[in-house]
């Protein structure tokens, strides 16, 4: 499989494979815009001539928009191959190719979020387990973080504090978001508008900086769903399913 690398000179003609559309859609403007910013900091996105989801997305520790303390290792921000491109090997040659800029610019190792089992907008723990990736520090309710060391004595990486208990002192419905998946930038102001109708306290949190994801009450930032105070979910929630949560709770 041949790849395209993402660049500041063919961001703007080239898809992003998660969202598959043209650059006025909600979704594919807000996470180019995020991308544009975050190509400074060093972050690669990796994926195949193909039109499918098929493509990897990392970045240095130091700035990756999560709460981990992981510095001189590579990040996973996503990592995502289904569909017809599933079973062909294209995983590992992505996956091969983090690892070789990760050893090429010197770090001690890759990080990624997971789980004990697969959870929605995560990578399979068992496939990372399989490619030598170890649990190096587990948060609650769910998430696991994974890391591959390339060096002998690679530090150990972490979640920081501020995430290990996801507690919110709010009542009502509270998501936190960033651009950095491209489907929150549709779905939150959909449920933002059902919970207006239907008179349910709701606030959405834009995490718009470095500093506000590293600093985050959650592990994965790219979504996360409180209720009065309690962690739900990162699964992006539609229209039926946000329903559901309100319905069952107000």
């Amino acid at each position: 499989m041949e790849y395209i690398k993402l660049t500041s000179e063919n961001l703007e003609k080239e898809h992003i494979c998660c969202a598959i559309s043209n650059n006025k859609d909600i979704q594919v403007a807000s996470k180019k815009a995020w991308l544009a910013q975050r190509l400074n900091d060093g972050l690669v996105f990796l994926r195949s001539v193909e039109r499918g989801k098929c493509f990897i997305e990392y970045i240095p520790a130091e700035n990756a928009w999560c709460p981990i303390d992981a510095n001189g290792y590579m990040h996973i921000n996503c990592f995502w191959v289904s569909g017809s491109l599933k079973c062909h090997g294209y995983a590992n040659e992505l996956l091969d190719a983090c690892i070789a800029d990760a050893k090429a610019k010197g770090m001690h190792g890759i990080t990624i979020i997971s789980s004990p089992k697969k959870q929605s907008f995560l990578s399979d723990p068992k496939y990372l387990a399989y490619k030598g990736f170890r649990v190096a520090d587990s948060d609650e309710p769910f998430f696991t973080l994974m890391y591959l060391p390339l060096e002998k004595n690679s530090p150990m990486p972490q979640f920081k504090n501020c995430a290990k208990h996801p507690h919110i002192d709010s009542t009502g419905i509270v998501v936190y978001y960033t651009h950095g998946c491209p489907f929150t930038a549709k779905y939150v102001p959909i449920i933002e508008n059902i919970a207006n109708e239907k008179g349910v306290p709701f606030r959405s949190i834009l995490l718009d900086s470095k500093e506000k994801a590293q600093n985050a009450p959650m592990a994965w930032t790219n979504y996360a769903v409180f209720r009065n105070g309690e962690y739900v979910t990162n699964e992006i929630l539609s229209e039926k399913k946000f329903i559901q949560l309100i319905d069952n709770f107000y």
